[in-house]
């Protein structure tokens, strides 16, 4: 049954528009202009994306991780536990989406590519890079596992801290690093009056990028 506390929220979107003529032949760079256009635009974590796995039995699932970089102008670059459901179900299924989405503008982009482990020096790299307190958190938890209580990880963590004393920066822990997903098709939403939206869409042909617009 509807329910009309929800099925009566309704926005227009009309602040944009979205042309063929308003985009770049690359796919990726298209994507950084609307990247840097959202973090100008001062919108909450403008890097926040929605990937999505699949299971070994078919079984979709979501969540929210951040990007952190377009190694090589073709490639999306995120980090995290191997050993979390992600971690397995790319391992099983190394293909994956991402979808940005981006209200202040009335944008979302899609993407949808190939998977794979990023070289360990980067992952090492970026992991000494982060604060203390993110590595110790990395080391501690079992990510995506069953545990007891909040109590436990807050010893866990404990435990770590102590077994590394003053020990600055961090080994990378074996069971965490970045993946990079590597596209061969993004789409470009610019939200627009009477839910009649712009799409753009580019699928990766040998390879250049084929554009083609989309009916909402």
């Amino acid at each position: 049954m509807t329910d009309p506390h929800l099925a009566d929220l309704r926005k227009t979107y009309a602040q944009r528009t979205l042309s063929e003529a308003d985009v770049l032949p690359d796919a990726v760079q298209q994507f950084r202009v609307w990247m840097d256009e959202a973090i100008a635009a001062q919108l909450d974590e403008p890097t926040a994306l929605t990937l999505s796995t699949v299971s070994a039995t078919g079984q979709p699932s979501s969540r929210v991780v951040l990007l952190k970089g377009l190694p090589n102008e073709a490639a999306f670059l995120f980090y995290t536990n191997y050993d979390s459901r992600k971690g397995q179900e790319l391992g099983a299924h190394p293909l994956a989406a991402m979808n940005f989405f981006w209200p202040g503008l009335e944008r979302q982009v899609r993407i949808e590519g190939h998977v794979e482990k990023a070289p360990e020096s980067l992952s090492t790299e970026y992991f000494q890079s982060r604060p203390r307190s993110s590595q110790l958190g990395a080391w501690a938890s079992p990510q995506s596992q069953v545990i007891g209580s909040r109590e436990e990880l807050e010893a866990r963590e404990t435990a770590m801290a102590s077994e590394f004393g003053a020990q600055d920066p961090l080994p990378r822990p074996p069971h965490w690093g970045g993946y990079i997903l590597r596209p061969h098709r993004l789409e470009f939403w610019q939200g627009r009056p009477s839910r009649l939206h712009d799409r753009i869409a580019y699928d990766l042909d040998g390879t250049a990028w084929r554009r083609t617009r989309l009916a909402p």
